[in-house]
């Protein structure tokens, strides 16, 4: 991975294309747990985090920001945030 100096050359774009060393350090640390945490279709959002809080009869209950929906799909970890190297990823949507 490249440093937050190589990344000068995009200007005003780099915080978009990369996490800086420190958010990227900050999301390798952070609790993750790959089996309840889900990405939800959002009608105006596209999709939205959420964590699975309970599972019965083949369905799914997930606490979202903007309420519960039916679909659901799994989640990267946060170390996976802004990657150069999609190979790398678990999921792909």
């Amino acid at each position: 991975a490249s440093g937050d100096a190589e990344m000068a050359v995009f200007g005003e774009a780099a915080p978009y294309l990369r996490k800086s060393e420190k958010e990227r350090i900050a999301a390798q640390n952070k609790p993750f747990d790959a089996k309840t945490s889900v990405f939800v279709v959002h009608p105006k959002e596209s999709f939205v985090k959420g964590t699975i809080t309970g599972r019965e009869s083949g369905k799914v209950t997930v606490k979202t920001e903007a309420g519960e929906e039916d679909q659901i799909f799994s989640m990267n970890p946060p170390k996976y945030d802004k990657i150069e190297d999609m190979a790398m990823m678990t999921h792909l949507h």
